[in-house]
């Protein structure tokens, strides 16, 4: 199964307008986000760094690592995101290992794509 799957029936999804923002650079983060529906956009140091479609992760890095948020996430459009708060992140990974490949998957490719912009600008 996708993991995308197990949030279409979220209970209590997070619904934020076209311009909203879901979270800050800098700010503390407990949890991460699945965009259910919409677009949004993830801005590293005010640079657009990634758009995001349904089925995207973000917030994965601080769920993770209990740091500072590492980038902004403001909706592009009416966007529905799925709250996974540490607790249940855990519990997806203890019982989905599918999901905690998928999110080792964003990380990666995320990491690749920000060494790319890097070694573009030596």
């Amino acid at each position: 199964m996708p993991f995308f799957d197990l949030f279409q029936q979220d209970a209590e999804p997070l619904k934020i307008n076209a311009g909203e923002v879901l979270f800050r650079q800098g700010e503390a983060g407990s949890s991460m986000y699945v965009l259910l529906e919409g677009e949004a956009e993830i801005f590293i140091n005010d640079v657009s760094f990634e758009k995001c479609a349904s089925g995207s992760i973000v917030g994965e890095i601080a769920v993770i690592d209990q740091s500072p948020r590492s980038a902004t996430v403001v909706a592009s459009t009416p966007c529905v995101f799925a709250v996974v708060d540490r607790r249940r992140f855990h519990f997806l990974v203890d019982e989905t290992p599918g999901f905690a490949v998928a999110v080792m998957q964003v990380l990666s490719q995320r990491l690749k794509r920000c060494s790319e912009r890097v070694l573009s600008q030596l």
